[in-house]
């Protein structure tokens, strides 16, 4: 048996919070990974999900580089301030027309603060017979996420859902 760390114990509460998200129908689990890299020791763990009957879709991605790993494991290292992992958010939409970019923009700021690094990317598909066009929406937290976090994690979904939501609504 070993001793979890920081980013799985994470990782369990955003995980059971979602999965009871889904099962409660408030939410659709479409895509889940779980990444060990070796060459690097980090882990990561994103969750892709949509509210039902609809199409646009969340991700939350949490990620441990080796120096979180080791803020935990190696005392020698003095680094306790290191331990826990990276959270980003992105939003995806696909869409037929062009739309209003800064308004989608305005709703993640609203729902999530304007401290937030917010980026816009959108993809044209010229050669798409159906002409769709990708638009993803990122929320960046220039910050580690500690355990200290735990509880915000879990409120951190119900904000997704808030902007899953908006985004169905208004694009």
């Amino acid at each position: 048996m070993f001793d979890p760390t920081a980013f799985d114990n994470m990782k369990v509460v955003i995980e059971g919070a979602l999965y009871d998200k889904d099962i409660s129908g408030e939410i659709v689990i479409t895509d889940r990974n779980d990444f060990l890299n070796m060459a690097k020791m980090s882990r990561l763990f994103e969750v892709i999900f949509r509210l039902p009957n609809s199409s646009v879709e969340a991700q939350i991605k949490m990620e441990s580089r080796l120096d979180n790993l080791a803020a935990e494991l190696l005392p020698s290292f003095q680094a306790e301030h290191l331990a826990g992992c990276y959270v980003k958010l992105s939003f995806f939409l696909q869409h037929e027309r062009k739309i209003d970019y800064q308004m989608a923009k305005n709703i993640l700021l609203d729902i999530w603060g304007p401290t937030r690094v917010i980026t816009v990317s959108v993809v044209n598909h010229p050669l798409d017979l159906q002409n769709k066009i990708s638009t993803v929406l990122k929320v960046k937290f220039d910050r580690l996420i500690t355990e200290d976090q735990l509880e915000d994690l879990v409120e951190m979904t119900e904000f997704m859902m808030t902007t899953l939501k908006q985004l169905s609504e208004k694009i």
